[in-house]
């Protein structure tokens, strides 16, 4: 058996050791000089899972895949300089989805910043506006004391007790707080120094949960409100498989004033929901959305995608909103009244025991509305040409069950709204940022983490923008990509102000001409491309049918016919 090594330097032993105390076992590195220490510590350890990860953008948002699936906390650790700065866009979509990160950032000491030394800048709260916590640690010396060396070793006492601290409280802070907190680690050279024991033993700092009291004078107060309302909307969006109890769909399945709203990324399914949200509102007169308009509305889940559900909630506002979250409530409707901060199946054990079914039609007449609106959507997919709309249905009646869909932002969620997926799909999509950045990465690590069969389907401006995540030794056999090529990005076509100029074209629209042929070519996929609905759905059978290595499957659609197909699906709807 290998024998284990450690870096020299105490502060790389103390990361690691409290790493592992704490139960954080998954690493994404990109290579450096100045973060060897943390390299060597981690990749010596036999339980650490550390994966190579070249470009530090594709690297977190990677990362970031792997912590949504094993909600825990994944390190990513970097050199100094810009490298820090590429973990961005993946932080802050981090902080907005509530998904637990653990930066390092290898630094100069604090007296080499700002004097001209290579690769070195400011890194100190980098991320200050979107970081759960920030710990700026101390440099320290590994320098051969004698016993009478006193000075230098109360400085690194001192230092020691210091790091551990900041340290236990960051870590602390990723996995109570669910979000991404930044360590920046200066260390002076030599880095590369390595020992056969540990030299340091830290203290581990327990984690201190704060626990949310929902009172009973509150819980009485809403009750008598939720008893007496007979139009009672609960909208469900970013949710993770498995987040509500089953027992709890059925409930409100049964009460017929609830009408649930559910989104594609919501990950419930019941017959009794609207699941198709702008099909059943996008035609609505003032007097149909007053009938709509709740008198309590009970959201669970994260970023809602549906503007028109937003627009409709705030005009017409309930009298009440409630969110349900353990950690933060949005005010997206400007009419939040309570934030109850327990899980959703807390909350539903204790509020639903008093709870009565209302009489009423809501349920009911809304159901109705959107059981003709899926026949309007199935007449009107039957007579439209090959486009966008056309492929996404072929797309979601070919993926075979149990599958993992990994959405790309922009148009390609916007479109998986309005079908009625599987209840068999585990759908998620980066929707706290809604960035198009880094959606191939995080589909990736998710595969990784996961392993269920996974489905990545993106547009074409999505899927050249993160190439740079097929640059990537850990991509499953049995990965899928499919992508919706455009020639550019689609989505601005249908938002007031389209004008068919050059100007649009290259600008907003960013025409290409490009495909994704040389990309198979290098990663190791195999491409497979349609021009016809007969082709797409052929090569989707094909692309299930081999698992032996990653498959790519790119479909164009024909760029100018795509935007007013769409148009006159919400027209169609009476």
């Amino acid at each position: 058996m290998k024998k284990r090594l450690y870096s020299k330097i105490p502060l790389a032993q103390t990361i690691v050791a409290l790493c592992e105390a704490k139960g954080i076992y998954h690493i994404v590195i990109s290579p450096g000089s100045r973060n060897a220490p943390l390299t060597i510590g981690f990749s010596e350890h036999p339980e650490m899972k550390c994966y190579s990860i070249v470009d530090e953008r594709c690297a977190a948002f990677f990362a970031l895949g792997i912590a949504q699936q094993i909600q825990k906390p994944v390190i990513l650790l970097c050199t100094s300089g810009s490298a820090l700065l590429n973990y961005y866009p993946a932080i802050s979509e981090a902080f907005y989805s509530d998904i637990p990160l653990v930066v390092l950032s290898a630094d100069r000491p604090i007296e080499r910043i700002d004097i001209g030394d290579g690769q070195t800048i400011r890194q100190k709260n980098v991320f200050e506006n979107h970081i759960t916590y920030s710990a700026n640690l101390y440099s320290e010396v590994v320098a051969e004391t004698t016993i009478d060396d006193v000075k230098i070793r109360q400085k690194q006492h001192e230092a020691q007790k210091h790091n551990e601290r900041e340290i236990n409280i960051a870590l602390n802070a990723a996995l109570e707080k669910n979000g991404p907190v930044h360590i920046n680690v200066p260390f002076y050279e030599p880095l590369y120094d390595k020992l056969d024991q540990p030299t340091v033993i830290p203290k581990n700092i327990p984690l201190e949960y704060s626990y949310y009291k929902f009172s009973d004078d509150l819980q009485s107060e809403m009750l008598r409100e939720w008893n007496n309302a007979e139009r009672k909307m609960i909208l469900i969006g970013v949710n993770s498989p498995g987040t509500v109890d089953q027992k709890w769909v059925e409930y409100f399945a049964e009460d017929p004033s609830v009408l649930v709203l559910t989104e594609t990324t919501s990950n419930i399914h019941h017959d009794s929901h609207v699941n198709c949200i702008d099909q059943l509102i996008s035609t609505l007169n003032p007097g149909e959305f007053e009938m709509l308009q709740p008198d309590v509305l009970l959201t669970i889940g994260g970023m809602v995608v549906s503007k028109r559900i937003k627009g409709f909630l705030r005009q017409y506002q309930p009298k009440s909103h409630w969110h349900i979250d353990s950690k933060k409530a949005y005010d997206t409707y400007f009419c939040l009244t309570e934030h109850i901060k327990l899980q959703p199946n807390q909350f539903f054990s204790s509020f639903l025991q008093n709870a009565e079914f209302v009489k009423s039609t809501y349920k009911a007449d809304w159901i109705s509305v959107r059981n003709q609106r899926r026949k309007d959507h199935d007449t009107y997919l039957s007579q439209i040409p090959f486009t966008d709309l056309k492929v996404f249905e072929s797309i979601f009646n070919g993926i075979p069950d149990q599958q993992m869909i990994q959405l790309s932002n922009s148009s390609t969620v916007r479109y998986a709204q309005l079908f009625s997926l599987k209840s068999s799909f585990k759908v998620f999509c980066n929707r706290g940022t809604s960035g198009i950045d880094g959606c191939t990465s995080t589909s990736i690590g998710a595969a990784l983490a996961s392993g269920i069969p996974t489905t990545l389907i993106t547009g074409d401006l999505s899927f050249f923008y993160d190439s740079n995540g097929l640059w990537n030794e850990y991509i499953p056999s049995n990965f899928k990509i499919i992508i919706i090529n455009n020639d550019g990005g689609g989505i601005f076509r249908i938002l007031p102000g389209k004008e068919e100029s050059d100007n649009f074209a290259k600008y907003f629209e960013t025409t290409h001409g490009l495909t994704a042929l040389h990309l198979c070519k290098m990663y190791g996929f195999e491409y497979h491309a349609a021009n016809t609905l007969e082709e797409t759905v052929e090569e989707i059978k094909n692309i299930y049918s081999n698992d032996s290595l990653p498959q790519l499957l790119e479909v164009f659609t024909p760029r100018k016919q795509n935007d007013s197909t769409l148009i006159d699906y919400f027209k169609h709807f009476n």
